[in-house]
């Protein structure tokens, strides 16, 4: 996957988006299944075709990460936490690759960049050591904890590894959600014109296609 950062985003930022986030099952007992009755709330910016909903929640309030997040608060250290659901509607299992989940930036220049999300240890040994004298970034084997060999590292990992969006197989009338997290430099503003894009999503057992998804994160326009 090919990292696009922020031209003028922090260094240690690329360095860590390189590593993919963990797929599982939905039948992975720590996947995070949500009930499918109930429509998404109008507030909460969400993209809807052939019986998908996603929805997108970023977090830009610092008190609101903080009550959510404890000691493995993102906000700090400039990384924005978006909770996502993928809701499906339909008869069929829907798969969606949520290593390719990305942020689409506008910058102020008129420029686009895109933003792989970081993988929980990752945002774990930004918060550890801010400056950024971590524990480098390694591969990720889905449903295997692989310890950073940094005690404080593995502390915050595993209060945000619960949290993280780890599940990509979402059954009939069925849904899961998680957060995922993107390293913007505590621009947290870039929320007001960035969309979240999701490409790859497959109906299975036929593996059809569907259509990307984009969910603009900033307030509404008036119609």
């Amino acid at each position: 996957m090919k990292l696009r950062g922020l031209a003028w985003g922090l260094a240690i930022a690329g360095s860590f988006s390189l590593t993919a986030a963990p797929r599982a099952s939905a039948q992975d007992p720590s996947a995070k299944a949500a009930p499918a009755s109930g429509a998404v709330a109008p507030a909460l910016p969400h993209d809807s075709h052939d019986g998908l909903t996603i929805q997108a929640d970023p977090y830009t309030d610092r008190g609101r990460s903080k009550e959510k997040f404890g000691k493995a608060d993102p906000y700090p250290v400039g990384v924005l936490p978006v909770e996502i659901t993928l809701r499906n509607e339909s008869s069929n299992l829907i798969r969606v690759d949520i290593n390719t989940i990305q942020l689409e930036v506008r910058l102020q220049s008129g420029g686009r960049q895109d933003l792989d999300w970081l993988a929980a240890e990752d945002v774990a040994a930004l918060i550890a050591h801010p400056a950024g004298a971590g524990a480098p970034s390694r591969p990720k084997i889905a449903g295997l904890p692989i310890p950073s060999g940094d005690k404080k590292v593995d502390k915050l990992a595993e209060i945000l590894k619960p949290l993280t969006l780890n599940a990509d197989t979402i059954p009939p009338k069925g849904a899961v959600h998680g957060f995922v997290y993107f390293n913007v430099s505590h621009e947290m503003s870039l929320t007001d014109t960035a969309v979240l894009y999701v490409p790859d999503a497959v109906i299975l057992p036929s593996r059809k296609a569907l259509m990307f998804f984009e969910v603009p994160l900033g307030p509404a326009t008036p119609k």
